[in-house]
């Protein structure tokens, strides 16, 4: 009979897995113009990260395909910038800043081509962005299984069968493993981002909270200074007035 544990660790591992891999692909069509304005994909990336971008253009006649990979940094970093691209093209850059990096595309459409024919000419971009852990290549040469067989023959089948304890197998889980200490990585290294950013937001509040504590402070004083000064001014006049002693 199998015990619970196996099958716990099983669960936890394929939900961390699962939930730790978001779909980062998408498919448009792109519109040819003789001007073309720029479509951009926009994805979050942290300093140093590695980004593999593999964008698959679709057959389309008298149409110019151009990809560029830039940031969101007030430096504007241009990475790459490719001109006529077609099929699969796959480009990989390191991020120099923490934001967003965009990748994005014109379709410039021939002069030759007359105007009322516009609109019928466009392409179909597939475009996968891969980054961080997602972006690193584990696969060895040889066969390696997915991490649901690796794991659900080590922790569900290892009982029954003592053919799943050879180097594949076990080659196959180190990888996946390897794959999931990235994961873990990658989100110990966002909690450290926020946990930066919540500092900094925290010493902004802190000394907007002083700054304003002083102007009350100011303005109190200042009230109490332009009241003593009007009644030491309006004591004054009335003396000159004789109406008072």
């Amino acid at each position: 009979m199998l015990s619970r544990r196996p099958t716990s660790v099983l669960l936890t591992l394929l939900a961390v897995f699962f939930l730790a891999h978001p779909t980062s692909a998408i498919k448009f069509t792109l519109q040819a113009h003789r001007y073309p304005p720029t479509k951009c994909i926009w994805n979050a990336a942290h300093l140093n990260a590695l980004v593999i971008v593999t964008a698959n253009v679709g057959p389309g006649t008298n149409q110019r395909v151009d990809i560029e990979i830039i940031d969101s940094s007030p430096q504007k970093n241009v990475y790459l910038h490719k001109k006529n691209i077609d099929g699969e093209t796959r480009l990989a850059i390191t991020a120099h800043s923490e934001g967003e990096v965009g990748v994005c595309f014109k379709n410039h459409l021939d002069h030759d081509v007359p105007a009322h024919d516009t609109e019928k000419n466009s392409r179909i971009i597939d475009l996968d962005v891969d980054i961080g852990a997602d972006a690193v290549d584990y696969k060895y040469a040889h066969h390696r299984c997915s991490i649901a067989c690796c794991l659900f023959q080590t922790f569900l089948l290892l009982p029954f069968s003592s053919a799943i304890a050879n180097q594949e197998s076990l080659s196959g889980l180190e990888t996946e493993m390897r794959k999931l200490e990235g994961i873990v990585k990658e989100i110990v290294d966002e909690m450290d981002y926020l946990k930066r950013r919540e500092e900094i937001f925290q010493n902004t509040n802190v000394s907007t909270n002083v700054r304003v504590q002083n102007f009350a402070w100011f303005t109190i004083v200042a009230l109490f200074a332009l009241g003593a000064w009007q009644i030491m001014h309006l004591r004054a006049f009335f003396k000159r007035k004789y109406l008072i002693d």
